[in-house]
């Protein structure tokens, strides 16, 4: 019998013996080394002036303003199995990226709480003011109040993990706690590379669909999509149907839904008694409505999630992913809409993947 590894774990696996190593790095234990926790010195104003070594010294790292530090670089094989982030660095001033084995362009690239299906949180020194962070309770991803953000996707890798975080704000640091668990092991062929692209147009051109993925190129399979909307016009906004195309489709796609909240598991406009309603489930949500509050928020923006879990959508080749956006007008007639989009792929696939469009700038990425 081939030895277990230590992957792919789940209830009806836990109690599996393996070889793989457990370990985790974070601002106490910057390389993940065995022995290597907690060998940071107080400070002389550090809360543990008094106590000495060993005593929660380096809790958080500093990422200084217009800077890219490095929270993990691990030789593999192995896999990440958990992460845990939070801070002043939850917002879109904080990018978050992620470099499997030799290739020189990231697989993980997107706003840190964006990644985390949290589209709609602001940074300090916003017109907004606040920062509103929703609870997301799925089984890959978990945000805990009051900005804790969870990841439980694996992530195995065979040569090396580089995952860096950026922040664009061009004054202000952030202070980032965070929390990578990981395993060395052996990684079996058959396990591809993940990878989370972020996108956001705003607004959406009148007639447009807009794009969630393309340029994929290799085999794998498509596992989620969380999606932010902030509505631009008056009315029902979700009518648009999500479209996967794959391997050599053309104008049309193999994988056609019925609509935005059908796509998100909900229904009829998640209307109940004439007010919007809010889930969150292990495998999809529509977790955030922010409404106008009649002075400076003028409109409804909201954050779901669809995690393709039990239900992944597997290429050989080839993969784009589009959503409609479509709401009502007069006559009956469909309204394309303008909306500010907001979208994170997760996909696995194998290495090489193509190299991503640019990010927008700072201020393509500001919430407003």
């Amino acid at each position: 019998m081939t030895p277990f590894n230590g992957l792919g774990m789940s209830l009806g696996k836990l109690s599996r013996l393996s070889h793989a190593q457990t370990r985790s790095i974070s601002a106490e234990n910057p390389t993940g080394t065995k022995g290597g926790g907690a060998q940071a010195e107080p400070g002389p104003r550090s809360p543990a002036r008094e106590l000495g070594k060993g005593w929660k010294c380096r809790p958080c790292v500093t990422v200084e303003a217009g800077k890219t530090i490095t929270l993990a670089d691990i030789q593999g094989p192995g896999a990440i199995q958990s992460v845990w982030c939070s801070g002043s660095v939850v917002s879109r001033d904080f990018i978050l990226r992620v470099y499997w084995d030799d290739q020189s362009h990231p697989s993980i690239e997107t706003p840190l709480p964006d990644f985390f299906a949290v589209p709609w949180a602001y940074g300090r020194g916003t017109a907004q003011g606040s920062t509103p962070i929703p609870m997301v309770n799925s089984m890959p991803v978990v945000v805990a109040p009051k900005s804790g953000l969870n990841s439980f996707w694996e992530m195995p890798f065979r040569g090396r993990c580089h995952v860096t975080l950026e922040n664009l704000h061009p004054t202000q640091h952030g202070d980032c706690f965070y929390q990578i668990n990981y395993t060395l092991t052996d990684v079996p062929d058959e396990c591809a590379y993940f990878h989370a692209q972020f996108r956001r147009v705003n607004p959406t051109p009148f007639g447009q669909e807009y794009v969630i993925l393309d340029n994929v190129r290799g085999r794998g399979h498509y596992v989620g999509t969380s999606l932010g909307v902030g509505v631009h016009n008056t009315g029902w906004w979700g009518e648009g149907e999500i479209k996967f195309f794959l391997d050599g489709d053309g104008r049309h796609p193999t994988i056609c839904g019925t609509g935005t909240e059908d796509y998100f598991g909900g229904s009829y406009n998640w209307d109940v008694q004439g007010q919007y309603v809010t889930y969150t489930t292990p495998f999809l949500g529509m977790h955030q409505v922010l409404k106008p509050d009649g002075l400076y928020q003028s409109q409804h923006r909201h954050a779901m999630y669809r995690w393709h879990v039990m239900d992944p959508v597997r290429f050989e080749k080839d993969l784009r992913v589009h959503i409609q956006m479509l709401g009502w007008r007069s006559e009956g007639r469909y309204l394309p809409g303008m909306h500010d989009v907001s979208s994170v792929a997760y996909w696995y696939q194998t290495l090489p993947s193509e190299k991503f469009p640019p990010l927008p700038d700072r201020n393509g990425l500001e919430v407003i």
